[in-house]
């Protein structure tokens, strides 16, 4: 098993940034990747950015340039800079060790 604890989010202005962060516990040997995603209402889950053990990092193309993923295989943060009214979401942390785990998710707000 493992776990999840998200912190960061919030409401912020479009151009502004956030930074999350996540951190796991529990069999933390066990994971071969970490990353983000979000889910807008009404639409589905989607990648925003991952991290495998190994350091190999794959964004979604609509965060190229923009947002940053870092951080140890147990410790992950996302720089989210120069954000958009449509990236306004819930975001979830999520592991993968054999099964997905998942963050409670924070809310991100973006005003135009």
């Amino acid at each position: 098993q493992v776990q999840l604890a998200e912190s960061g989010g919030g409401l912020v202005q479009a151009g502004g940034s956030l930074r999350l962060s996540c951190a796991a516990s529990g069999r933390i040997v066990s994971i071969y990747s970490m990353g983000w995603y979000r889910q807008a209402p009404g639409k589905q889950r989607e990648l925003v950015a991952t991290m495998t053990r190994g350091g190999t990092i794959n964004y979604a193309d609509s965060v190229k340039g923009r947002f940053t993923i870092s951080g140890n295989i147990d410790h992950i943060h996302l720089q989210m800079n120069s954000l958009k009214p449509e990236d306004t979401a819930v975001y979830y942390c999520n592991a993968f060790a054999k099964d997905d785990y998942w963050g409670q998710g924070t809310q991100v707000t973006v005003s135009s």
